[in-house]
C-alpha cells in the first residue's frame, strides 16, 4: 500500500501538480469552491432545459462535465509553461485568435443564433472565438507593454501601439455583434496599461474617446437602445426587453438572507431566461440567499487579491503584467456579470467564470487560473 502511495506521489511531483498547488492554496482553493458550486448549479439549472429539448435530463450536465475536464487538463498544462514560453508565443497566439474570429464569416463554419454570429463549428466541436481571443489579448498586451517599459510614458511608444491593434480587433468582434466582449477587451487594455505605468491623463483621454464610441454603438442599434431603456425602466417593459432583468430581481428578492434552499428555486423553471449561463448568479441568490451571493463575491475577491499579489511579486515586467492581465480577465467578467444580474449594468451576454454553463468560457477561465498558478509557483521558487 505504501509503495502505491509513494508511486502516486512521485507521479504527481513529476507532473508538477503538488508544487503548483502548494504554492497558491488560497487561489486554487477559492477557484475550486466556485467550480464545485458551478457544477451543482449546472445540474440544478440544466435539468429541465435538457429534459424539454432532448428528453435526457442530464444531457447538458454531462457536456458541462466534459468542459470542466478539458478545462482542468488545460489548467494543469498551462501551469507548467514558464513566463518566457508565454512571451515567445504571444504574437502567434494572438494571430490564431484573430484568424478564429475571422473564420466566423466562412460559410459552413460560423453559426448564427438569435441574430449573432459568435460560434464556430469545427466538426463535433463548437467554440466561441471571442473567449480565447480575450486570453490571447492578455498575453499579447503583456508582451507589447513590457517591451516598451522604458518608454511607456511616451504616448507614441506606449499606449498608441496598443490602441492601433485594439481598433481592428474591436471592429471584428463588434461585427458579430458582441458588444460585451468588446467592452471586456477594452477594459483589459486599460487595466493592463495602468499596471504597466501609462500616465492616467493618457488613459483618461483614450477612455473618453472609446466611451463616446461605445455610446454611439449603443444607440446606433435599435436593440441596444431598447436594452438601455429596459435597464433604466425594467418594470415598464416586464413583458419585453425588461423581462430578463425583472425575473432576475424577483429571484434575488425571493432568496432573502439565507435563500429558499439549494434546488428549491422556481425562477430557473423557464421563468428566468439563460438561468444556466448569463444569469446563474440570480439562481444562486434565490437558492442560497444574500449569504450565498456574498460568499461568491468573497471567493472572487480572494482570487483577485492572490492574483495581484503574484503580479506584485514578479520581478520581470512581462510576467507581472501577465499575472495582472489574467487576474483582470477573471475579475472584470465576474464583476460585469454580477452587476448585470443585480441591475447595476445593462444586460450583456457575459459568462460568470467557473459558474456559468458553457464550454469555451469554462476552458478559458481555467486556463487563466493555470497561468496564475504557474506564475505563483515560479515566484515562490524565486
Amino acid at each position: 500500500m505504501r509503495t502505491e502511495d509513494e508511486s502516486l506521489k512521485s507521479w504527481l511531483w513529476r507532473c508538477e501538480l503538488l508544487p503548483t498547488l502548494r504554492s497558491e492554496p488560497w487561489l486554487w482553493g477559492a477557484a475550486g469552491l466556485l467550480l464545485l458550486l458551478g457544477l451543482m448549479m449546472a445540474l440544478n439549472t440544466t435539468y429541465f432545459i435538457s429534459l424539454s429539448k432532448t428528453g435526457a435530463p442530464f444531457h447538458l450536465f454531462k457536456r458541462q462535465l466534459l468542459s470542466i475536464a478539458l478545462g482542468l487538463a488545460t489548467m494543469l498544462l498551462f501551469a507548467r509553461i514558464p513566463a518566457r514560453g508565454w512571451q515567445r508565443i504571444a504574437l502567434g497566439a494572438f494571430a490564431v485568435s484573430v484568424i478564429l474570429l475571422l473564420a466566423l464569416w466562412v460559410p459552413g463554419l460560423g453559426i448564427t443564433k438569435s441574430g449573432a454570429r459568435r460560434w464556430l463549428s469545427l466538426g463535433r466541436l463548437t467554440i466561441e472565438p471571442s473567449e480565447p481571443a480575450k486570453f490571447a489579448w492578455v498575453i499579447f498586451l503583456a508582451d507589447l507593454l513590457s517591451r516598451n517599459e522604458e518608454r511607456i510614458e511616451d504616448f507614441r511608444r506606449g499606449l498608441l501601439p496598443a490602441l492601433l491593434v485594439f481598433t481592428p480587433l474591436a471592429a471584428i468582434v463588434l461585427s458579430q455583434p458582441d458588444f460585451g466582449a468588446t467592452v471586456v477587451l477594452a477594459l483589459l487594455l486599460f487595466a493592463m496599461s495602468f499596471a504597466a505605468g501609462v500616465p492616467p491623463k493618457q488613459l483618461g483621454a483614450a477612455g473618453g474617446g472609446l466611451s463616446a464610441l461605445f455610446v454611439y454603438q449603443a444607440w446606433h442599434k435599435t436593440y441596444r437602445a431598447r436594452r438601455l431603456f429596459a435597464f433604466a425602466h425594467p418594470w415598464a417593459l416586464t413583458r419585453s426587453a425588461g423581462f430578463q432583468l425583472v425575473q432576475s430581481l424577483i429571484a434575488l428578492g425571493a432568496g432573502g438572507n439565507w435563500g429558499v434552499g439549494l434546488g428549491a428555486g422556481e425562477q430557473k423553471m423557464f421563468y428566468l431566461p439563460q438561468a444556466h449561463t448569463d444569469f446563474v448568479f440570480a439562481v444562486i441568490g434565490e437558492e442560497l440567499g444574500l449569504a450565498g451571493a456574498l460568499a461568491v463575491v468573497g471567493l472572487f475577491a480572494t482570487i483577485v487579491v492572490r492574483g495581484m499579489r503574484i503580479a506584485r511579486n514578479e520581478p520581470e515586467p512581462f510576467a507581472s503584467l501577465l499575472a495582472a492581465g489574467m487576474t483582470a480577465l477573471l475579475a472584470l467578467q465576474a464583476a460585469i456579470n454580477m452587476a448585470v444580474v443585480t441591475g447595476l449594468l445593462p444586460t450583456k451576454g457575459l459568462a460568470l467564470p467557473f459558474l456559468s454553463y458553457g464550454g469555451s468560457a469554462m476552458v478559458v477561465s481555467l486556463a487563466a487560473l493555470g497561468v496564475l498558478l504557474g506564475l505563483g509557483r515560479r515566484a515562490e521558487v524565486q
